[in-house]
């Protein structure tokens, strides 16, 4: 038994790479490795064998792309009724229209393959709790850059479901500011931060703080004054 240590799988087509993710992960005592692939459909069976906490998943591979697999996963968990493993999409370059479009289907955030080895850590360690993966901030350029290419969609009756305070907290969030950055602005405790967020997440369907940028992108919501 792995106890309470955070089961996380690789999901990428360069083996060197793999190989020393493997290690690294190896190496941290409330991690474990339990498995790897070497292109998107072999890491869509594997997370249906293993049922990983958490996938890093590359955005370019053969067979199936980071992309579909990242879909299938998810559909795959939902359809089941099971809680779906959080997907951290590792890309070569920061503005990344496939980690977009990752990011936009249900993945929990994006990290640079040249990433520092705590940072990536750190990264698993977040997204395991339930957070956006680092910086919020990263999501929001990255919609920055594509997000202007797509259609702004109606804003869903869900959104008028929101108290003020949620209205205001939801604003912060999706211009990327922490639960830190809120609690200072709102003269809030960050505990009561996160329950707003929390609250916010519920009543809009989102899986966490990442969705909530792409849907404030995506609704034309990027500008909705806080308070």
């Amino acid at each position: 038994m792995s106890g309470d240590r955070i089961r996380v799988a690789l999901v990428d087509d360069q083996q060197l790479f793999r190989a020393g993710i493997r290690m690294l992960i190896d190496s941290q005592p409330d991690l474990e490795f339990v498995g790897e692939a070497g292109d998107g459909r072999a890491g869509f069976d594997l997370a249906e064998s293993v049922r990983p906490d958490v996938i890093l998943m590359d955005v370019r591979m053969p067979v199936m792309d980071g992309i579909a697999s990242t879909i299938a996963i998810l559909d795959a968990a939902d359809a089941a009724g099971r809680q779906a493993p959080r997907i951290i999409v590792l890309t070569t370059f920061d503005l990344d229209e496939g980690a977009a479009s990752a990011l936009r289907k249900g993945a929990s955030g994006f990290l640079l393959k040249d990433t520092q080895p705590g940072f990536l850590l750190a990264a698993i360690r977040t997204v395991h709790a339930g957070n956006a993966v680092i910086a919020p901030g990263a999501t929001k350029a990255l919609f920055a850059h594509f997000g202007a290419r797509a259609p702004v969609a109606s804003v869903p009756a869900a959104f008028s479901s929101l108290t003020s305070r949620e209205r205001g907290i939801f604003a912060f969030a999706a211009r990327g500011m922490s639960n830190s950055e809120i609690a200072a602005q709102e003269y809030l405790s960050e505990a009561t931060v996160k329950t707003h967020i929390s609250r916010v997440l519920g009543k809009l369907n989102l899986r966490d703080r990442v969705q909530l940028v792409i849907y404030a992108y995506e609704h034309g919501l990027t500008d909705h004054p806080a308070g």
